[in-house]
């Protein structure tokens, strides 16, 4: 039976209850029925009139911005405050002696949150850790798994990947003495396409196999929203032979991840996006438990030694199993207490739960979108959605491109209490997030889109 879509749920439920999905009246209808209703109140959202962008003229200042952005930065916990003036005060009152005291214990904290951490990214709690940042976990991570030979040397990621993936890759591969423009593959969409399509990832894999030492894509594309087909890519690339790595940075709180299951090798994210740590916040890792014993070399510090030896200072080092080898020093309780404040309210409420009211929250931004502004008359202000329509292949965000010149519908936003982001070239990340966003904040958004469309067109009248 084929799943019906999220304009149908949404057009269904309106006429069950006699409202027009298109008028506020159904937002406020969808925010009183929603199970997650009462997590707003668990995150600080912003006033408008804190924002640096924001006109006091039109932004309404005392009323809370909409907040669409967190695919790129999510909103503070409260219990962040707690939880970190709790770090501070056993700072100040016990010394060195907060390395091996409760909460969170200096010496042991990347030990903690690990149940949550592989509940989330479906994977056994041993083989996940908290630490390092990002791209230094791809970095160390790679450095073992990116074992390039004369004949299997590339490493494959999409176009247009996050400029920090595709430092890494180029670095790593100078660093083993190839030319990137040869090693690093990338694969782009089709000619007036705006994302990839799966048969052309496996198609390379297929044809190029051989010479792919690792294929390394994201979970979920920064720029279009596209979420890949993680369990089918891994499987086709280890089929032939392949490594296979994924950047869940963007995946990581916001799809259903099974990195186990899947027979991923290796997987780094970092954690201040969906998982609202807040910026530059500790990274996460992934190790699968097959490579516990991994002959290949990799980078080691202290922390990298087994908990039980690594007080005994030995001269050689006891590496740990699995992800734990891969660590490297001491972690900062402060931050792992910011990841805490948010695992908790992940834990507490289930992926189901918000994964459902993805479903809804995301499909309605693009109804809204659709019956609004879609293409037609050139007369007519218009919006398209890059980010594919299948529920499958993406996540909470819609990236939008517009008619009318992205910058100034951008800072016409931020004048009236909207956060987004823009990417370049021609994107606007729109992301409402299940735990925070409400349906009346999409609802406020169109509405305000709508006068921002009204003042670009006078504009360039």
């Amino acid at each position: 039976m084929q799943t019906p879509k999220p304009n149908e749920v949404l057009q269904s439920f309106a006429a069950k209850h006699g409202v027009n999905v298109l008028n506020r009246e159904f937002a406020e209808l969808m925010d009183s029925l929603d199970p997650l209703r009462g997590c707003r109140e668990r995150f600080a959202v912003p006033k408008r009139g804190t924002l640096p962008g924001a006109d006091p003229v039109v932004a309404e200042v005392d009323k809370e911005c909409i907040y669409l952005c967190g695919n790129s930065l999510g909103l503070k916990p409260v219990k962040a405050d707690l939880y970190i003036q709790q770090q501070l005060d056993k700072w100040a009152k016990m010394g060195v002696e907060m390395h091996f005291e409760e909460p969170l214990p200096a010496a042991k904290c990347d030990s903690y949150l690990r149940e949550e951490l592989g509940r989330l990214v479906g994977a056994d709690p041993s083989s996940v850790c908290l630490m390092n940042g990002l791209t230094v976990n791809l970095h160390l991570l790679l450095l073992s798994f990116y074992q390039p030979t004369q004949t299997r040397f590339k490493i494959l990621l999409e176009g247009h990947a996050f400029p920090s993936d595709r430092y890494a890759m180029r670095s790593q591969a100078e660093l083993r003495g190839f030319d990137p423009n040869e090693a690093v593959l990338e694969i782009h969409p089709r000619e007036g396409e705006s994302t990839l399509r799966t048969e052309d990832i496996l198609k390379v894999i297929k044809e190029q196999g051989s010479s792919i030492a690792v294929v390394c894509l994201s979970g979920v594309q920064y720029y279009t929203g596209q979420k890949f087909d993680m369990e089918t890519i891994t499987k086709a690339a280890r089929e032939e032979g392949c490594l296979v790595g994924w950047d869940i940075a963007h995946a990581v709180g916001n799809v259903r991840l099974e990195l186990d299951k899947w027979g991923v090798d290796f997987a780094c994210w970092c954690t201040y996006k969906y998982l609202n740590s807040g910026p530059g916040c500790i990274g996460g890792a992934y190790v699968n438990k097959r490579h516990e014993r991994r002959d290949a070399p990799h980078l080691k510090g202290w922390w990298s030694n087994k908990e039980s030896t690594r007080f005994q200072m030995r001269d050689g080092c006891d590496t740990a199993p699995g992800v734990d080898g891969f660590r490297l020093c001491n972690p900062p309780p402060i931050l792992v207490a910011l990841v805490k404040a948010s695992l908790e309210i992940f834990d507490e409420v289930g992926m189901e739960k918000i994964l459902d009211k993805q479903f809804l929250l995301t499909g309605y931004l693009e109804l809204l979108l659709k019956a609004h502004f879609s293409i037609g008359d050139t007369d007519v202000p218009s919006t398209t959605v890059i980010t594919p329509e299948d529920v499958t292949e993406r996540g909470s965000q819609l990236s939008l491109e517009f008619s009318y010149p992205l910058h100034q519908v951008h800072k016409e936003l931020q004048k009236r209490g909207v956060v987004c982001d823009v990417r370049l070239p021609n994107a606007m990340r729109i992301t409402p997030a299940p735990l925070y966003n409400s349906f009346q904040d999409v609802h406020q958004f169109i509405t305000i889109l709508q006068d921002v469309f009204s003042i670009c067109k006078t504009e360039a009248a």
